[in-house]
């Protein structure tokens, strides 16, 4: 196990190199360039020129990205063309980390939901109760985002006024008792988007646990145990309810990668500093070293949390130590 994880290890700077020359290019060869949009009416040529030689942005293709890896590699990812006076580094990374706390917030949600569905799901097949709950799921899933979020604001933040209407003031408010004892309470600002997150996500994590319990009923040990004479209570907690999870390492793996990345429409609609909205403004600003800087980030993430899957599978799963020890 030890040297295939040393052999996948070994692989992640050429993916990195590989990735981050494609998302290199595709940004230069892309219409438009940071400085013109910057400019905004200044359209001298000289000047353009003089400042896209300060900048590092003369040069053919390969000068350009040269320039950049060797800065990166020394941990510098340059400095943001639009919001000028600040590192790459200062710009992302708290961004990041407002996304990866409700990220992984919800991600803990939709496990500790969906799970238990999944097992219901199961142990109820054949009765109504299996496709009403799998049927409400999916059409929680089938919500747009976009279509989600407007009723909720309008039901709980306009008319209840039970959740402030937007905004981030991080995860936990202290609520003082006699100004002595101090309880963590949960921000009322998570609410709405913790619910964007996870009601579309239940679905997945509930379908793949109900086909795998199925799958685990119909096994001989199973079968074995029921015919010991021991409950259908312990037989589902001690059989079905660990074996059935063993597909659930790869996709946490696989989800836990993604934490950081943020999202979209739910940052935006909701006013979250979030990556994921400061990401789609970079885009759209021709700010190359943002997108540089997260693109390299977001693809070792992955790389490494699917690394992390596959060893936690590995314990968990001899069959697939015993597999790679082969290899």
């Amino acid at each position: 196990m030890g040297a295939y994880v040393i052999r996948r290890l070994a692989w992640l700077p050429f993916i990195l190199l590989v990735v981050s020359f494609v998302t290199f290019s595709l940004a230069r060869f892309g219409p438009g360039d940071p400085i013109t949009v910057a400019a905004g009416q200044i359209r001298d040529p000289e000047v353009l020129e003089q400042v896209r030689a300060q900048r590092g942005l003369d040069g053919s293709i390969a000068e350009q990205y040269a320039r950049w890896l060797r800065d990166a590699v020394q941990g510098d990812f340059g400095e943001s063309f639009i919001q000028q006076g600040y590192s790459v580094s200062e710009l992302i990374f708290p961004r990041m980390w407002v996304s990866a706390q409700l990220g992984f917030l919800a991600l803990v949600i939709i496990f500790l939901v969906g799970v238990p569905l999944g097992l219901v799901a199961a142990r109820l097949a054949g009765t109504w109760a299996d496709p009403a709950i799998i049927g409400s799921l999916l059409f929680l899933q089938a919500i747009p985002v976009l279509v989600l979020i407007p009723p909720l604001l309008w039901l709980f933040a306009l008319q209840l006024s039970i959740v402030p209407v937007g905004g981030w003031d991080g995860i936990f408010d202290i609520w003082w008792i006699a100004g002595v004892i101090a309880i963590p309470i949960p921000d009322p600002h998570l609410y709405l988007p913790l619910a964007a997150f996870t009601l579309p996500g239940f679905v997945g994590v509930a379908r793949l646990v109900r086909v795998s319990a199925l799958e685990v009923n119909t096994l001989d040990y199973v079968r074995t145990a029921r015919a010991k004479g021991l409950s259908e209570a312990t037989v589902q907690f001690r059989h079905v309810f660990p074996n059935s999870l063993l597909p659930l390492v790869t996709v946490f793996g696989l989800a836990l990668s993604g934490i950081i990345e943020g999202a979209l429409f739910v940052e935006t609609l909701l006013g979250i500093p979030g990556i994921g909205r400061f990401l789609f403004e970079a885009v759209t600003s021709r700010d190359y070293d943002v997108i540089m800087a997260t693109t390299v980030i977001f693809s070792a993430m992955f790389v490494l949390m699917n690394l992390l899957a596959e060893i936690v599978y590995g314990m968990v799963d001899p069959r697939v130590r015993l597999g790679a020890s082969r290899d």
